[in-house]
């Protein structure tokens, strides 16, 4: 496995995608599970919440709540249209959830499993996989929606309206809101991260030419960790290629991992740092 260790950073972290599993910061896989995910989810209890694939058994993919001694599945909501690609334990024990299909929607849904929030998500449907990703709950009550094929990120609030959009240059993934109010967004193929202010205005962003090894390749699931730092996947990469790597503001590589797998990571948690665990609502 590479390592980049120049500064000795070590993370420990769960990846998401064709390999869903926990990572040790020595390289040691210490857990799986043999569903193919989406994004995911290390919860206060010490569950794991899971983003189902769209797979035998999960007709439309779906969410899951899993004990990870065992596996053991606590909680589960199956998707009823094309496919499920995020989800999101919210502060009110509800799960968040976004439905691609002819009708594509944000749900949230309560531990017994109703309806409490619906909004439909103007969006082409041309093709459904390719409509929205990695949507979150906000700490202000709306919820951040990135679209792909659409080339935006959009804020909703509960009743659906639309406080604030961003044009991104490529097809948005991720979407992430920062501690000034600023909203850093990561774009797939475009392999750039671009940050917006508060009137949608592109002020910061960094591209494979500005970072060494130029690492990104399909920029996908990405982090923001307390110190301001970025760790973003490389979902394109295979074999001994970086799958993640972590720089700052200042465009500076400090850590960089791979696993040797023939696929990347589509999403991830960062959960140590040199022993040390990151807050669980971490920007994610």
């Amino acid at each position: 496995m590479f390592r980049n260790t120049t500064n000795k950073i070590r993370h420990s972290y769960l990846a998401f995608g064709a390999d869903t599993r926990k990572v040790e910061e020595d390289g040691r896989v210490s857990w799986t599970h043999p569903l193919n995910t989406r994004d995911g989810w290390a919860l206060p209890n010490g569950n794991y919440l899971l983003t189902i694939t769209r797979q035998n058994g999960w007709p439309n993919g779906g969410v899951m709540e899993v004990d990870p001694k065992g596996n053991k599945v606590v909680w589960e909501h199956k998707g009823t249209q094309s496919e499920v690609n995020t989800s999101q334990r919210c502060a009110n024990g509800n799960t968040l959830l976004v439905e691609a299909g002819a009708n594509p929607r944000l749900l949230e849904v309560s531990p017994s499993g109703k309806v409490e929030v619906e909004i439909a998500l103007k969006a082409q449907t041309r093709d459904h996989h390719m409509q929205t990703r990695m949507s979150r709950k906000l700490a202000n009550g709306n919820y951040l929606v990135p679209y792909l094929f659409d080339t935006c990120v959009r804020e909703f609030t509960a009743d659906g309206r639309i406080v604030w959009e961003a044009k991104t240059p490529n097809w948005a993934f991720s979407a992430l809101r920062m501690k000034n109010g600023n909203t850093l967004v990561s774009c797939t193929y475009g392999n750039i991260d671009v940050e917006f202010d508060k009137s949608g205005k592109k002020v910061w962003q960094v591209t494979n030419d500005e970072l060494a090894g130029a690492p990104f390749k399909d920029c996908c699931g990405a982090q923001l960790l307390p110190n301001g730092n970025i760790v973003q996947t490389a979902y394109g990469a295979s074999g001994i290629a970086v799958k993640l790597v972590e720089f700052n503001k200042n465009k500076e590589v400090l850590w960089a991992t791979s696993d040797g797998l023939g696929h990347g990571i589509h999403h991830f948690q960062i959960l140590t740092t040199n022993g040390v665990a990151l807050p669980l609502d971490a920007v994610k």
